[in-house]
């Protein structure tokens, strides 16, 4: 598909109408599915009022996303995106029916509840990471960013509309006719990714499998620290603020006395206050970095949580929900978009798919967590603790500082191919990669120093182990070694060299002092009888 180029503004991708199409379609599928939330979060108040049992619901929904969520970004990555898209909406569409028939046949228990939300889950854990990959897809280069605040903007429009329309309509025509609102958005979502005029993915000898791009998201995500620490504060913001989101329909039915209506309205206005936070948070950036972002959130999360906990009047409630959106989009944005600018494109579903499944826990654990508390020491008591958890984390992990800067991720191609006597078959392997460098004495010790930084690039991009060693004969001359699983893994490895990654070497090239070039070399396993009887026969 051929994109025009961006003519800037925030709305500019909306003029490619394929990106316009499956936004809008987009919208009106998360809208139905937070139709669908609040009809099963009401439901289950009426099926069971123990706390544990409410919570359990949004824990079901997020479990499969911690647990298959990098297997779904591999997926995004080996699979034709469209189809896969499809068969996600039909999976999707087949548990709303589900639900649509058994609660108007009155046949709804917890546990029924519980599964099909589980397998809901399943549906949203697959589609996650394939939506955010496909944006560069739709687009120019240069309006990805400009799509991706759409693309929150939408979820957010639909966070202000779905629940409260689903909450009016539960209260007005029942379960099952919201579920089968639900089924109609689907049906929608799936004409326009039918429509979609999507090329046919191009054909590539080094396009990976299954389990080996697996085994390469994982190395990534090991050997990327940046990475680590927005999972960290990821973990630690969600794990606490997840007591709101688990405690909100109990909050509303015993503590604001409201009916079914009453908490789509609430978390309408959640979705109401991330629109209107996304729209001023501009602004914010201006004067507040990351993490002022970041610890700015906690505070209003935290606030809001004590202010619920006292029962305060329902319009009241309404207001500081308001405050409650603005905080999470917030949060959302400001760690999404550290972890998106971490990412280079060869790798970035599964490095979205890892953000995910570490957010989706922490929101499962947190959930099942303050359940638990919740049955013990009751909501309000409950929404203090919380409260007063994320004030402290939100303080404590203020020191552990988002990373800094955008690194240009764009692929090098610096890498000269290697030099082969003959075709070296893909899957041949393992590969040893030897380069000598000539390090003068004085040198040395800020030669290495650059080198145990470019050691974590060469992790990153493939490589399972990685080492220095010195000639006991020259101690000037200096090895370093790192070992790929394969000939094909090797190649792509010489892809995946980012910009960023070609200044680093630079700075280890400097204190190489031969003449030529450091010398590079490839050693690779000589596998079968070959390898005992040098081929004889």
């Amino acid at each position: 598909m051929t994109v025009s180029k961006s003519t800037g503004g925030s709305f500019a991708p909306l003029r490619q109408p394929v990106f316009a199409v499956l936004w809008a379609a987009t919208v009106l599928g998360n809208t139905g599915s937070f139709m669908r939330d609040v009809a099963s979060s009401w439901l289950m108040t009426d099926l069971s009022a123990a706390p544990a049992a409410v919570a359990m619901v949004q824990a079901a929904g997020t479990l499969p996303i911690f647990l298959l969520a990098i297997p779904a970004g591999v997926l995004t990555d080996v699979l034709d995106r469209r189809k896969f898209l499809i068969a996600i909406q039909l999976l999707l569409a087949s548990v709303s029916v589900t639900l649509m028939i058994l609660s108007h046949t009155g046949l709804l228990s917890v546990s029924s509840l519980v599964g099909l939300t589980f397998l809901g889950g399943i549906g949203a854990a697959l589609m996650g990471p394939t939506w955010q990959a496909i944006v560069p897809e739709l687009v120019s280069r240069q309006e990805v960013k400009s799509a991706v605040a759409l693309n929150s903007l939408g979820i957010n429009i639909a966070r202000s509309i779905g629940p409260a329309v689903g909450g009016l309509m539960l209260a007005a025509f029942g379960a099952a006719v919201t579920y089968g609102a639900d089924v109609a958005s689907y049906i929608v979502v799936i004409a326009a990714l039918v429509w979609w005029p999507r090329a046919k993915d191009a054909d590539d000898t080094l396009s990976e499998g299954f389990f080996g791009a697996f085994r390469a998201g994982l190395r990534y995500t090991r050997a990327s620290r940046p990475l680590h620490v927005v999972l960290l504060r990821a973990a630690i913001f969600f794990c606490f603020a997840s007591a709101v989101w688990a405690l909100l329909p109990l909050a509303a039915r015993q503590l604001l006395n409201g009916d079914a209506g009453f908490y789509g309205l609430l978390l309408g206005a959640v979705g109401a206050g991330a629109i209107g936070g996304a729209l001023v948070m501009p602004r914010l950036r201006e004067r507040l970095d990351a993490d002022g972002l970041l610890l700015g959130s906690a505070i209003v999360t935290a606030l809001v949580m004590a202010i619920l906990s006292l029962s305060p009047p329902q319009w009241l409630a309404i207001l500081v929900l308001l405050f409650l959106g603005a905080a999470w989009i917030t949060a959302l944005t400001t760690l999404n978009g550290a972890a998106q600018a971490l990412l280079p494109n060869w790798v970035r579903g599964r490095g979205l798919a890892v953000y995910l499944m570490v957010f989706n826990g922490a929101m499962t654990a947190g959930s099942l967590g303050w359940g638990a508390v919740g049955e013990a020491a009751g909501v309000p008591a409950t929404l203090l603790i919380a409260a007063a958890g994320l004030l402290a984390a939100g303080i404590l992990m203020n020191r552990v500082k988002l990373p800094a800067g955008e690194p240009d991720l764009v692929s090098s191609n610096h890498w000269p191919e290697p030099l082969v006597a003959e075709p070296v078959s893909h899957d041949r392997g393992p590969v040893l990669i030897l380069i000598d460098y000539h390090v003068e004495k004085h040198s040395r010790s800020k030669f290495l120093h650059a080198l145990h930084g470019l050691s974590f690039e060469r992790r990153r991009d493939g490589a399972y182990g990685w080492g220095v060693t010195e000639d006991a004969a020259d101690p000037e001359k200096i090895t370093e070694w790192f070992m790929v699983e394969s000939w094909a893994e090797h190649l792509r490895q010489h892809r995946r060299v980012s910009k960023a990654d070609a200044d680093l070497q630079s700075t280890v090239l400097q204190f190489h002092s031969g003449d030529e070039k450091p010398l590079v070399r490839h050693l690779i396993s000589i596998a079968g009888r070959e390898a005992w009887d040098g081929g004889a026969t």
